[in-house]
């Protein structure tokens, strides 16, 4: 009974959060473990400076203790990414009706590195150097994909959900093999649809938005059925109509008549069709034009569309001033005998803009969970290190979004609030550490520390029971 009670008080938000950290205690071996992972996902939220494996321990108070328990989850590999990205995805299944199309994006990123030494590390194009000079940095590559929620008023959320390691031929030797970042994006894809035809989702289609990068020929050849692919491709790609039906001696053709290049398509200027799209709570105005099906060049079994979109005006008070024009290959499906697009067109112009998504979610794992800052130098911890931030990012952002959708949340303190559409990171965090600090292990042991820093050692030691009691709610 009164647990019940306890339970009903716990704040929603925290409530979620504890619903899926207990989902994932089956993939560890014993309960120690999962005690531990427990505490380190707490400690992430309430460390404010870097997030290396020593901050943590501090932040729960464990000063005295012995910490190689704690580095043993990375080093001998106890936390496994594979079991817990599983898990991950079974939550995430329960968020969509299965009469939807599961909508994912992948994208590779950089974790830079000091070391030369470091498992998996190698020379890189450096990351804000100018196009017209590029600069190399040390660094480890990852391709990571992640869940796109459905639109809600233009607005989406990316919440990650495997995190593969992409690592150059010419990398510091590793547990993981060399691996190019088209080669990852397939096998996240095929790992994807393996585990939906496993969890009852067999007759769901997946609808996967990728940059250029991933056009490539290996990449449309890998692609598993019932997956649609929409990638961006370059303007003079090589296109072919689709070959005509004969009958007769010989082996069929191929290809068909080449196809104009895409730039061509831009001189057509009357031919553009314009259509509005609600992006993030505005209208945008799109002009765009479809051709095909066609064949890629090197794929002429696989019928494929051209998206082109026109440049445009950016919204005033951008830094940049014009769009500019691109274009999409997007998979042809087969209906009624007919080749059509996988989704409505103005849904497919919609979820173009959320793309964008993905590169917020790798901004906000480096800057507010540190994503890379772990000092694990084994061989499996320095990729495991990063799998795990990224697990981190994934469940404390799908609990906010299943407690307040996408336009909840707390609101912003101060006198002069200003709440928009959609919660923010920042309000994401502060709701957290609000929930948390709603208990009573927190509240009895918080004291004002304007004198004596010293002080603040009774909040630490509070802070470890806490994180122990909630393992156990």
């Amino acid at each position: 009974m009164n647990n019940n009670k306890e339970r009903q008080e716990k704040p929603i938000l925290l409530q979620k959060l504890m619903e899926l950290l207990r989902q994932h205690q089956s993939i560890f071996k014993q309960e120690r473990i999962y005690h531990r992972v427990v505490g380190l996902v707490l400690a992430e939220l309430f460390a404010f400076g870097r997030h290396t494996v020593t901050q943590l321990l501090l932040v729960l108070g464990i000063t005295d203790d012995d910490w190689s328990a704690w580095y043993r989850l990375f080093s001998h590999q106890r936390f496994q990414e594979k079991k817990a990205a599983r898990v991950v995805l079974g939550a995430v299944l329960a968020e969509i009706p299965a009469g939807q199309p599961f909508v994912t994006g992948f994208d590779g990123f950089q974790v830079p590195r000091t070391s030369r030494k470091m498992p998996g590390s190698s020379w890189l194009k450096a990351l804000g150097t100018a196009p017209f000079k590029p600069g190399l940095h040390r660094a480890q590559r990852f391709v990571e994909g992640s869940w796109l929620t459905p639109l809600e008023q233009g607005y989406s959320r990316a919440i990650p959900i495997r995190c593969l390691p992409a690592f150059t031929a010419k990398a510091v030797a590793s547990p993981a093999p060399y691996c190019k970042e088209w080669e990852a994006g397939g096998r996240y894809l095929s790992w994807l649809r393996r585990e939906m035809d496993q969890l009852g989702r067999a007759e769901q289609r997946i609808l996967a938005l990728a940059d250029g990068s991933f056009d490539r020929i290996g990449m449309w050849e890998v692609l598993a059925e019932r997956v649609d692919l929409v990638v961006r491709t370059a303007r003079n790609r090589a296109l072919f109509q689709l070959p005509e039906q004969t009958i007769g001696p010989g082996r069929p053709a191929k290809y068909g008549a080449k196809a104009p290049a895409p730039h061509y398509w831009l001189r057509q200027r009357k031919e553009f069709k314009i259509k509005k799209v609600l992006v993030r709570g505005r209208e945008r105005r799109m002009r765009y034009r479809v051709k095909g099906p066609f064949v890629r060049d090197g794929l002429p079994d696989i019928p494929v569309f051209l998206l082109v979109i026109g440049g445009g005006k950016r919204p005033s008070g951008s830094r940049r001033k014009q769009y500019k024009p691109c274009f999409f290959l997007v998979s042809a499906v087969q209906k009624d005998g007919q080749w059509q697009l996988p989704l409505p067109l103005i849904d497919l112009l919609a979820w173009l803009w959320q793309r964008w998504e993905l590169e917020v979610a790798h901004r906000e794992m480096k800057s507010a969970l540190g994503l890379g800052e772990k000092q694990c130098w084994n061989a499996h911890a320095s990729i495991l290190a990063v799998q795990w931030s990224a697990w981190v990012y994934a469940i404390l952002v799908l609990a906010g979004y299943q407690a307040w959708g996408l336009f909840g949340g707390m609101q912003p303190p101060g006198r002069w609030r200003f709440h928009s559409q959609r919660w923010s990171f920042n309000t994401l965090w502060r709701g957290y550490r609000a929930s948390f600090w709603q208990q009573s292990d927190f509240r009895a042991s918080w004291t004002p520390t304007r004198d004596n820093w010293l002080k603040k050692e009774p909040f630490f030691a509070a802070l470890n029971n806490s994180v122990i009691a909630a393992s156990r709610a």
